[in-house]
């Protein structure tokens, strides 16, 4: 694997560490441009109460300040989970030219898993797409994160009935 895209995709794997730290979904994101990280993201959906407010979005809206321009033509995409039809909607309208993403999406993907929404030649733009760039990592933080959710659910249930018996 080559050693930049490794070293950009821990950038993000960063990012969704951050994210799952406040007890959101860990899922991160960095923009690049010119070797250089512009943009960076994660989940905020529970802190912001704004559905948009995912790992992609955010760090578009960083890379679009940081050029002072919507169009990010030339730059790259890391994400540890495959974008959803909002994320790749937002890839596609700035232009992003490249994405990589760790693991798939079966619920949810449209960068190959469900659909390809970055390379669908009806579209004015189409984004190159790298799938599977440290998958094992990427799927493992969401994994834990909803083992550890459903532990802390099952916990607190039993709780729950404790109190009732009571």
């Amino acid at each position: 694997m080559d050693e930049q895209k490794e070293y950009f995709m821990r950038e993000a794997i960063k990012e969704a560490e951050k994210a799952g730290a406040m007890g959101e979904v860990p899922i991160g994101a960095v923009v690049v441009w010119n070797g250089a990280i512009i943009g960076r993201g994660h989940n905020e959906r529970e802190a912001t109460n704004d559905a948009t407010t995912h790992a992609e979005m955010t760090a578009i809206r960083q890379a679009n300040a940081y050029k002072k321009n919507w169009r990010l033509e030339e730059t790259e995409m890391y994400v540890t989970l495959e974008p959803c039809p909002m994320c790749c909607g937002a890839i596609i309208l700035s232009r992003v030219k490249k994405v990589y993403y760790g693991a798939p999406d079966l619920k949810g993907g449209t960068a190959g898993t469900l659909m390809n929404l970055l390379q669908d030649e009806r579209f004015n733009h189409q984004a190159e797409v790298e799938r599977g760039l440290l998958e094992e990592e990427c799927k493992a933080l969401l994994q834990n994160f909803f083992r550890a959710l459903r532990k802390e659910r099952k916990l607190n249930s039993r709780k729950h009935l404790r109190e009732q018996i009571k």
